[in-house]
């Protein structure tokens, strides 16, 4: 009776046959693959399967990657913003100076207009500084008796009167606001041409006075110089009426009017020359005086000779 070993204890092939097999079928496969690509759906389908597998293994090195990429660029944004900022700030001190130079620039340029629209001469002048009394409306330009200048100029800016020269020293010189309440200028409605003065009240109002309460003024009212003086040319802008009270028991309206031109923010002005006053002849002076003219030489020697004769 022959002994048979149980089949738990069975050998199997040997190892070198199967790996020479498998070898052999990986071959076959490539070979096939390789010629007549009949593994295609084969690949496309293990890759579905195997696209989550592969990005969870790249989650870790590309959550690194993109932490490294934040945090430098928050670094770098962060040196180009101080850069920007110290730049903005070593900068601002020229962009503000260009920027009050252009200003300047316009307003000069704006005052040699007015000097060439209106025929009128002058100088341009700084204003230096306000002067001391605090209950006056007089500034100080850097302008005096070196530069010719004379007291009673008038002085305007590229919009209208701003005031008149009060006082003068060697380098430098008084001019009194419109709005100072010593100071009146003539001045004609321009809707109209009603004449009356203007008068500063010191607050930086003026006031309309001599017109009667039934006067044909209105809100909004241009009032340009009148020229009567003979200080101011005439069709300056001077003033524009804001508010009237008018009260039949008086006599006269209260017209008040803010003056037009930069009276209290300016720094550039003009100082127009003096209005030559034209001289009448000696003829028509002495007509305008009442006195009898005195004759020529030649008729009195023809008067006597008549009484001679």
């Amino acid at each position: 009776m022959d002994y048979q070993p149980p089949p738990f204890f069975k050998r199997g092939p040997a190892p070198l046959a199967l790996l020479s097999l498998y070898v052999a079928l990986s071959v076959s496969l490539l070979v096939i693959d390789a010629r007549f690509h009949t593994l295609e759906l084969l690949r496309q389908a293990l890759s579905v399967f195997t696209h989550p597998l592969q990005q969870a293994a790249h989650a870790p090195l590309a959550l690194v990657a993109n932490a490294g990429d934040y945090f430098s660029s928050v670094s770098r944004l962060q040196g180009e913003n101080a850069d920007l900022r110290r730049a903005q700030v070593e900068g601002a001190p020229t962009l503000l100076r260009t920027q009050q130079l252009e200003i300047e620039n316009e307003r000069l340029r704006r005052l040699l207009d007015v000097r060439e629209r209106q025929h009128a001469k002058g100088q341009v002048t700084q204003i230096l500084r306000a002067a001391r009394d605090p209950f006056s409306r007089r500034v100080v330009v850097d302008k005096g008796q070196q530069d010719r200048i004379v007291a009673g100029q008038p002085v305007v800016d590229d919009v209208g009167i701003v005031g008149q020269v009060t006082r003068v020293f060697p380098f430098v010189s008084e001019v009194t606001l419109i709005t100072d309440k010593d100071q009146a200028v003539p001045v004609q409605i321009v809707r109209n041409g009603l004449r009356s003065v203007v008068f500063g009240l010191g607050n930086g109002q003026l006031e309309l006075r001599f017109m009667p309460a039934n006067a044909d003024v209105q809100n909004g009212d241009l009032l340009v110089t009148s020229g009567l003086d003979g200080v101011f040319l005439p069709g300056f802008p001077v003033a524009k009426v804001v508010h009237i009270e008018r009260d039949t028991s008086y006599s006269f309206a209260r017209i008040y009017c803010v003056p037009v031109a930069g009276v209290e923010n300016f720094g550039e002005v003009m100082v127009l020359e003096p209005r030559k006053v034209a001289t009448l002849p000696p003829e028509l002076t002495v007509e305008a005086s009442g006195a009898p003219a005195a004759p020529e030489k030649g008729a009195r020697v023809k008067k006597k000779r008549v009484l001679r004769d």
